[in-house]
């Protein structure tokens, strides 16, 4: 790990000792960084969950990735910097109470003084870590979120206009080739939402900016402004000036 190297990457410039504060900066830098994006399944290219291939992929050629990548490569950093960082499998919310399988997702606890929720690879979530908390709302200037508990099971809601789910979990500790097989699904399977369409989106300061396919949404205090991109031209270029991103 060149830390060094993946902190430019992330334009990160601020303290690195493993506290509440550094976690919180990396959070938001790496958001603000590095898109979340499945391009690699329309160019032919398979995903391997490997530390040195997401490391060359994301850093070196400074591309994005979807959960298994950001996140684990992600996990990989806070490590280096001497934080205590657990791999959550999270099933995503498919409806008001119904859930995928397990591995899902991939999402991350780092424990400090307290438990920590960090996840940099769920597209649009919360921009800072998450107090490991029942109940307690975190608000930020891009959305609201809570926390809920039962029994071994958590939930992370998000309110718009009523609080809807995004994904459960359990704190069970994995490595990452434990998420291998959902990986080789999602990039493979018709059923997958990720082989249905093409899609980058990063945040920014003032909300997000997001190329689904030919249609470029921008996002900026809460208002969106859509563009629709005629030509390959135009979609090589938004990927080049959104996103940094060179196929």
């Amino acid at each position: 790990m060149r830390i060094k190297q993946y902190l430019q990457r992330i334009r990160y410039q601020g303290p690195l000792e493993p506290n509440l504060a550094t976690l919180q900066g990396l959070h938001e830098a790496h958001l603000l960084s590095v898109p979340f994006e499945n391009l690699d399944i329309y160019q032919g290219r398979e995903i391997v969950l490997d530390e040195p291939a997401l490391w060359t992929k994301i850093v070196e050629h400074r591309r994005g990735g979807f959960c298994y990548e950001l996140n684990g490569l992600f996990a990989w950093l806070l490590r280096a910097l001497g934080f205590q960082v657990q791999l959550l499998s999270a099933r995503v919310a498919t409806g008001a109470e119904r859930f995928g399988p397990e591995f899902d997702h991939l999402t991350l606890l780092v424990t400090l003084e307290q438990d920590w929720l960090a996840d940099v690879g769920f597209g649009e979530s919360y921009r800072w870590p998450l107090l490991l908390q029942d109940s307690l709302v975190h608000e930020e200037p891009f959305g609201k979120y809570c926390l809920l508990r039962e029994q071994q099971f958590w939930t992370l809601q998000h309110w718009d206009y009523s609080w809807k789910p995004e994904y459960c979990f359990t704190l069970q500790p994995h490595v990452l080739s434990d998420f291998a097989a959902m990986c080789r699904y999602q990039q493979s399977s018709p059923a997958s939402h990720f082989t249905q369409k093409r899609i980058c989106s990063i945040a920014t300061s003032y909300g997000r900016v997001s190329l689904s396919e030919q249609r470029l949404i921008i996002t900026k205090d809460g208002q969106h402004h859509e563009r629709w991109l005629s030509t390959q031209d135009e979609y090589t270029a938004a990927l080049a000036e959104y996103f940094g991103v060179v196929l």
